[in-house]
């Protein structure tokens, strides 16, 4: 096996683990930073396989903008509710 082969496989089994993680948590910050991670792991993945463009978006929209959005709108539930994120 060639080593992009092996980067590609590690990298899959990850975006997999964080999936999972988002599934098997029970607090909502921890879920967001799973999100997060695995939006990361899905953009390097994309680099590897010589989709740049669609990586960049991945990372940028994925990863920043909706993390950012779901960080936002829990705080502001939470607020409503009187509790806090964490």
């Amino acid at each position: 096996m060639s080593d992009a082969a092996i980067y590609i496989a590690v990298l899959t089994i990850g975006f997999l683990a964080t999936s999972l993680w988002v599934l098997l948590s029970r607090k909502l910050v921890v879920m967001i930073i799973a999100i997060g991670i695995g939006s990361v792991v899905l953009s390097i993945l994309f680099f590897l396989m010589g989709a740049p463009f669609a990586g960049a978006i991945e990372l940028s929209v994925g990863a920043g903008l909706i993390s950012i959005l779901f960080v936002i709108a829990t705080s502001l539930a939470s607020k409503e509710q009187g509790k806090g994120i964490f």
